[in-house]
């Protein structure tokens, strides 16, 4: 199955190219071939365009002759869109008659392949919905970013079923793509379950990517692959047409090698769905440029809350996040040390959450979507026939345990969802905020990345439940590069109030101007000649 998929992406590639070059003459293919777009931002690729010294259809090409050129060593993509060098074809003839319809007009975007798309599969990893119908309609956020200008150029891994199928899963893993790599050391985990996407974007296949997050999946694999990721406010951008877990925490976000350039994705996505009436009452905290809010001393007069009680044992972490902290005391910050009393129970409560909404919005989903398998009882049982590939390296438990629950009207559900948010919220994040008068809370994104290790799954050592707070609140996070343990990448975790972006943003983008921890792998140079044994 995995050598299906990359003979797949592979005559996917080489269509593209072919048709390309017989529709452009040989110096053009050979321009955008060859530039070098290493660590490029949104602002500069757009001022090449701008100029004339480059045009949407070269960005693309080069993309994809990088990612044909990188990513069987990576692992990240699952499928190219067909329709990528004609859209970027169309995009450059609005530029050349003076439309540019965003920031991000002719730039490259990939998607997690949890998101729907009406011309790719969407799969959530899963051999199961490979067959189903496409989906009829683009999720919003696509819609969104197709507006905008965005070229959409594919799908990437992901941690099948968003990482919600086993208690023993490799993160980075499905049975559609297999498993997904950490560019920085091939054979450490890339975290999950947005692995693909913040793969991507670490290696430079691509400028932008989506990633979602339900606890962590955004900010984990961006931390540990050296990119920012943002979680927003639930409610700030649509859950429309996207595979769910739980509809009380579940949210896109998008994943960038800079501050700046996740802004500029966030600004794209946002909007009301009518489809999703939680982004129709958070209409009136929309901020129409959230890119206003990137201030150099964003960190001046802040107070920051330091949750030491998410630093750990290992003293080489614990000696670099003083060191990020020191910078935020240089830049204009005070800084308060804080202490969450709900972490045990806030967590049994947030699993009681995720079982019964996981089974509630996934059948509604999937009998949404049509094909063959329509329920999560249904795919329990398609795993069980297909365990040979399915469940090759571990099993289904989660979805076993959710199909156990009952409806959303159980008292059992009602109380753990009360009282997860109470513990989050009103007693949590809102409490320590008021006591203290703090604009936002530090914490460390990650450990250093543990190895992979697809017999025994994840071991937790390179896992910091720092995201937990926001997600089962819906209150934003952002994670940005921090430095490196051993060559892994380490991320600083900022996290405040409902719809506290703009304090976040300005805060995150002050520590990375200062901190400049990103550095982009190098994994080629160093890992070109080494066999991967687990793709």
């Amino acid at each position: 199955m995995k050598r299906v998929k990359q003979i797949s992406l592979a005559f996917a590639l080489l269509s593209i190219f072919f048709i390309s070059a017989c529709e452009r003459n040989t110096d053009e293919v050979s321009l955008g071939i060859d530039i070098t777009f290493e660590e490029a931002s949104v602002t500069s690729l757009q001022s090449m365009m701008q100029d004339g010294e480059l045009s949407a259809v070269q960005l693309v090409e080069y993309y994809l002759n990088r990612i044909s050129e990188v990513d069987p060593q990576l692992n990240s993509i699952l499928e190219i869109n067909p329709n990528a060098l004609e859209i970027a074809q169309g995009l450059d003839a609005e530029r050349l008659n003076g439309q540019i319809r965003s920031p991000l007009h002719g730039i490259p975007v990939l998607l997690k392949d949890n998101i729907d798309t009406t011309n790719m599969l969407t799969t959530a990893g899963s051999l199961a919905l490979e067959a189903a119908p496409l989906p009829l309609d683009d999720a919003f956020i696509v819609q969104q970013l197709i507006n905008a200008g965005a070229i959409i150029l594919g799908k990437t891994n992901l941690s099948e079923w968003a990482n919600f199928r086993s208690t023993s899963s490799s993160s980075g893993w499905s049975a559609r793509g297999g498993q997904t790599h950490n560019p920085y050391v091939l054979d450490r985990t890339p975290c999950g379950s947005s692995a693909g996407s913040g793969v991507a974007v670490s290696a430079n296949l691509t400028v932008l990517a989506v990633g979602t997050e339900t606890d962590g999946s955004i900010v984990c694999p961006a931390a540990m692959n050296g990119v920012v990721g943002i979680k927003p406010t639930l409610g700030l951008i649509s859950r429309s047409g996207i595979i769910p877990i739980a509809h009380s925490q579940d949210t896109a976000g998008p994943m960038a090698r800079t501050v700046t350039d996740a802004t500029h994705l966030l600004n794209a996505m946002l909007g009301v769905d009518q489809d999703d009436a939680i982004t129709i009452q958070a209409e009136s905290q929309l901020s129409n440029d959230y890119t206003a809010f990137l201030q150099s001393d964003g960190l001046r007069g802040k107070r920051i809350g330091v949750v030491r009680q998410l630093f750990n044992n290992n003293p080489v972490l614990n000696e670099l996040l003083e060191n990020q902290l020191d910078i935020l005391r240089e830049g204009g910050a005070t800084l308060i040390d804080v202490e969450f009393n709900s972490f045990p129970e806030l967590g049994n409560a947030e699993f009681e959450v995720l079982l019964y909404e996981f089974k509630n919005d996934l059948n509604q989903y999937l009998q949404q979507r049509g094909g063959e398998y329509r329920s999560l009882e249904q795919l329990i049982e398609f795993n069980r026939n297909n365990a040979q590939l399915e469940m090759l390296h571990f099993a289904q438990e989660l979805f076993e345990m959710a199909q156990a629950k009952g409806e959303l009207t159980d008292v059992d559900y009602q109380t753990a969802l009360q009282v997860s948010k109470r513990l989050a919220q009103v007693e949590g994040i809102d409490a320590l905020i008021a006591e203290h008068q703090l604009d936002a809370f530090v914490a460390p994104s990650n450990g250093a990345a543990d190895l992979i290790d697809l017999e025994n799954g994840d071991s937790g050592n390179s896992y910091i439940p720092s995201s937990t707070l926001a997600a089962v609140a819906g209150y934003p996070s952002i994670t940005v590069p921090a430095g490196f343990i051993n060559e892994l990448p380490i991320g600083i975790l900022f996290f405040g109030t409902a719809f506290s972006e703009p304090g976040l943003l300005a805060i995150a983008y002050a520590y990375e101007q200062r901190g400049q921890a990103r550095r982009a792998p190098t994994f080629l140079e160093s890992s070109s000649e080494t066999s991967n044994p687990t793709k």
